[in-house]
């Protein structure tokens, strides 16, 4: 099933054999892609924890006694969002000779919901002002919910703790994106036996949070995930276990396996421009202050 699934995956669709995947059970491909192209999907949405959230304003005394359920807290529902920019918090503006541009809604002023919705609170605060939230702040405000608090912790611990739960995804950075699908699988109960495949992770990450996202591999692969990366980033490949180094140059100079084994074998072959990197930056960490 597994590699069924890895032949009618479009990254691998051209794969024609895969062997050594009977001890697997899943495939995660954490690639460049956006979490989602709608202004409606959020690292809320995305984790899975504003669905929970929801349920908590359904129990509510307000809530219960209008008869108001969980889906009416979502922003998507009819019953629950702004009538004007059916949920979005904004609407777009045709402008005739540029492009469209984005406003702040007139009627809700961008918080998306309907009136009678948000009178309905949780612990003082509304269900625009909790999606309102930092991830920080909300791991104190879910404090006492332990089903939301482990997603909205593990995004904090991947360095997310400064993005707002109702942030629009869009606006995420490629490299934000990524670590909030690995801070996803990091909060759930799936790693052990998936295989990680992520392209090209470290791409525009400051050197910092190329650390972080080393300690969220790191944790996957303690957590009994196989991790395979794409990556150009020396400290990534020093980090590895394994290496496959294809080249030894590019396009057609490229395309054959330069040196497969631990990175500290790299270091000495001197076909690999690679380990000459590696070499280097040994020699200048050595020599530097």
């Amino acid at each position: 099933a597994m590699k069924e699934h890895l032949r009618g995956t479009s990254e691998f669709e051209h794969v024609d054999k895969a062997v050594g995947l009977d001890g697997y059970r899943r495939l995660v491909t954490v690639n460049q892609k956006p979490l989602g192209r709608s202004r409606r999907s959020t690292p809320a949405t995305y984790a899975g924890a504003w669905g929970l959230a929801r349920s908590l304003f359904a129990k509510m005394p307000l809530a219960m006694s209008r008869g108001y359920k969980q889906g009416r807290f979502s922003f998507n529902s009819a019953e629950g969002q702004c009538a004007a920019c059916e949920g979005q918090g904004a609407r777009q503006v045709e402008m005739q000779f540029l492009s469209d541009i984005w406003v702040v809604c007139e009627e809700c002023g961008g918080r998306r919901f309907n009136k009678s919705t948000l009178e309905v609170h949780f612990k003082g605060k509304n269900v625009a002002e909790v999606l309102n939230l930092e991830i920080e702040e909300a791991c104190d405000f879910f404090a006492n919910q332990p089903g939301i608090l482990k997603f909205l912790q593990s995004m904090k611990d991947v360095g997310l703790g400064y993005l707002k739960l109702g942030q629009s995804s869009p606006s995420l950075s490629t490299g934000e994106a990524q670590r909030v699908k690995l801070a996803t699988e990091l909060a759930g109960e799936s790693v052990k036996g998936t295989l990680y495949i992520l392209d090209e992770p470290t791409t525009g990450l400051h050197f910092s949070e190329v650390k972080k996202l080393l300690e969220i591999l790191n944790r996957l692969v303690d957590g009994g995930g196989s991790v395979v990366v794409i990556e150009h980033n020396i400290d990534i490949v020093n980090a590895a276990d394994w290496v496959i180094d294809m080249g030894p140059g590019a396009g057609p100079q490229g395309g054959r396996i330069v040196y497969e084994g631990p990175p500290g074998g790299l270091r000495d072959c001197h076909e690999s421009k690679t380990g000459e990197c590696l070499r280097a930056k040994e020699a200048g960490g050595r020599d530097g202050p």
